[in-house]
């Protein structure tokens, strides 16, 4: 198998890190990017790994990463925006003016694709969204209100964004395949982590309790399709656009079917992100 090149964003925990840790025994070079700069450090000095830094609540840092990433690696084969959670029962927003759970999960990892995009096509790159099955329960997206400013829930909001990310993989796949870009997202299974550990979380009694072993499953069998996507070739091994679950294509929210709605979201995103 050929060594690939995999900016692999949240792998400073979780899936991220089980997964950084499977691409490397595979062979290939993973740069670690998590938020916490003494994590990542860790994880990319086990691994011996290149790490960056960014916290997708602040869009500038978003910018950084992509300029360090642009520097010091000509060939970016897979970015997989694996980053994102889930928060608070309270809307909050980020120093850049949108709803933190929509930015972190959605909006910093379009930046971060955009930013990224000639040398992604120039690679003939993947690009792999960590969606969630809450896109199919939770979802109900609003293009006039993405920042969740007229309803806002713990849930909802995380649904939306897990969805808008569907979205996202479809919208890039129709736009730039030509270019050789494949991109796609997954599901990775409900996993037994630290993910949901926000005070008020509409999960954390079932993130955070021991629960949680009874109805989630562990951070090896959650990594596998995200490993699966990144090292194996589109087109042969999978369909680019496709929402993937166990390797398989998976069932979405209807919404993730509307092409007018994944091209109306992309134009949206850009413009939120010009108004900055």
């Amino acid at each position: 198998m050929t060594s690939k090149t995999i900016v692999l964003t949240g792998a400073s925990d979780g899936i991220g890190t089980t997964a950084a840790r499977r691409l490397v025994d595979g062979g290939h070079t993973v740069v670690v990017v998590g938020r916490s700069p003494e994590r990542t450090a860790s994880v990319a000095r086990e691994l011996g790994m290149p790490h960056g830094i960014a916290d997708f609540s602040d869009l500038e840092q978003v910018r950084a990463l992509a300029e360090d990433l642009l520097a010091a690696h000509p060939r970016i084969d897979v970015l997989a925006n694996n980053a994102g959670g889930i928060f608070g029962a309270d809307r909050e927003t980020t120093v850049d003016g949108h709803e933190l759970t929509f930015q972190v999960n959605y909006l910093a990892p379009f930046l971060l694709t955009h930013l990224l995009l000639d040398r992604l096509a120039e690679s003939r790159a993947s690009v792999i969204n960590t969606s969630s099955i809450a896109n199919r329960f939770l979802g109900n997206l609003q293009i006039d209100d993405l920042d969740a400013e007229k309803a806002y829930s713990a849930t909802s909001a995380y649904g939306n964004a897990k969805l808008a990310q569907i979205l996202h993989a479809k919208e890039l796949q129709r736009r730039c395949s030509v270019r050789g870009l494949s991109a796609v997202s997954l599901h990775p299974g409900n996993i037994a982590t630290s993910f949901s550990s926000a005070p008020g979380s509409a999960m954390r009694r079932l993130y955070q309790t021991p629960l949680k072993h009874l109805f989630l499953t562990t951070p090896e069998k959650g990594a596998d399709t995200l490993a699966w996507l990144a090292e194996t070739t589109p087109g042969t091994d999978w369909v680019g656009g496709e929402y993937y679950v166990k390797r398989k294509p998976g069932k979405t929210n209807s919404q993730a079917d509307d092409p007018a709605l994944a091209s109306a979201l992309w134009h949206r995103s850009l413009d939120m992100l010009a108004a900055r």
